[in-house]
């Protein structure tokens, strides 16, 4: 919407209107640190002004959360037992809040926001009717590992090819040659690299390009991102304020990617002129989680649900396959990837050994176990996002 006004009011600035001479502050509308901050701002607000309906209508509508039995889960039972009936899909808000900043204050038909906006909604969709499923039969299972597995792959395949053979989509790196020759005078950050490259920041080059195997990469990272924050949303708040952190940082490194002499020249990674727009989602997004925040901080009155986590999974790892850092995701989105490892060592395990490295995975809920408090480990574990997304961000000028 702002961005149309703008170049509404350019035309007419050009022209030399004077409605549009007097209105001169509509300039502002083209930056976009104005309207990545407008974006969060507005879609924490939203979050703030409907979460309580929100909430309320889940209540109405009885989709109280399942909790696993003491059979199941044996002492984590009695420590979650005060969780059953708390409304479950509170992801929508989530969801809900980020499309309308998105659409407000960027450009929709920006590729990259494009395919990050449809990738959230579908693994969104993909989520809630796994959550009505849950509460429709009253227990915690949902949709069948497999089915949901499915989908997660025909989703993310298909946000890989839009992202393979979108023209408009492509990085700008710089080749080993080029670095040694940039004390020589050349520029650096003018070879093109194709979106099927794969770039690390303490490599001024690309690494590798897999060319038409990096759509199942693409897919790769993007099922394991969603399942990533799926199973870190087991604590009040736990994967809401990691998602801060990670969408935090990946705006930060769009709008440097998006900026022509920081990425090509200053920091050498991969640069696109389209990208910096993505900023303005990602920003939404943290808005949207401190809103959701507000809520679901413990004791939690509501839970995003596989609604709002599978959602919240695909859009950080199409973000991150956007800006070319794919790999930096290991590292600022670490708690994700310890969540998630967590969970295949003790199953490895367990069926290789008949032994559990964990006394229950994921691996919040082992330290719960250990005797820490929910709080403890929910506070422990966002200030090790914080610490690994400053320390992935402080990569980008090392070399």
């Amino acid at each position: 919407m702002l961005p149309a006004i703008y170049d509404f009011w350019q035309k007419a600035f050009e022209h030399g209107d004077s409605w549009a001479i007097t209105c001169r502050f509509l300039n502002l509308f083209q930056y976009i640190t104005f309207r990545a901050a407008s974006a969060g701002l507005l879609s924490f607000i939203l979050s703030v002004i409907f979460g309580p309906r929100v909430i309320r209508r889940l209540i109405s509508l009885k989709v109280g959360q399942p909790i696993r039995t003491a059979a199941e889960v044996h002492k984590l039972a009695e420590l979650h037992g005060g969780k059953i009936g708390t409304p479950t899909m509170g992801g929508v808000l989530i969801i809900g809040s980020v499309l309308i900043s998105t659409l407000v204050f960027a450009r929709p038909l920006n590729p990259f926001i494009a395919v990050c906006a449809c990738t959230m909604a579908a693994c969104g969709l993909l989520g809630y009717c796994d959550d009505y499923k849950k509460v429709k039969e009253k227990n915690a299972n949902g949709i069948s590992s497999r089915k949901k597995l499915g989908w997660q792959l025909v989703i993310a395949l298909i946000a890989a090819c839009f992202l393979y053979f979108k023209k408009e989509i492509s990085g700008f790196g710089a080749s080993p040659q080029q670095i040694a020759e940039g004390l020589a005078g050349y520029r650096l950050g003018e070879t093109p690299i194709g979106i099927g490259a794969i770039s690390f920041p303490l490599f001024k080059f690309a690494l590798l390009d897999l060319h038409w195997l990096i759509i199942p990469f693409f897919a790769i990272v993007i099922v394991g991102c969603s399942n990533a924050v799926n199973l870190t949303d087991g604590l009040d708040g736990l994967a809401t304020g990691t998602t801060i952190s990670v969408a935090l940082s990946y705006a930060f490194l769009a709008y440097l990617a998006g900026h022509f002499y920081m990425a090509t020249e200053y920091l050498v990674i991969p640069h696109n002129r389209y990208i910096g727009e993505l900023a303005i989602f990602l920003m939404a997004l943290v808005g949207a989680c401190f809103g959701f925040l507000w809520f679901n901080c413990h004791p939690a009155k509501v839970f995003m649900g596989d609604t709002g986590s599978l959602a919240i999974g695909g859009a950080l790892g199409t973000a991150a396959i956007c800006v070319k850092q794919e790999l930096l995701l290991v590292i600022i989105g670490g708690v994700f990837v310890m969540e998630a490892m967590s969970v295949i060592l003790q199953v490895g395990s367990f069926k290789l050994r008949k032994k559990r490295i964990f006394k229950m995975s994921p691996i919040h809920h082992h330290f719960e176990l250990l005797g820490w408090h929910e709080n403890q480990v929910i506070i422990r574990f966002w200030i090790i996002s914080i610490m690994l997304a400053l320390f992935g961000l402080a990569l980008l000028k090392i070399a």
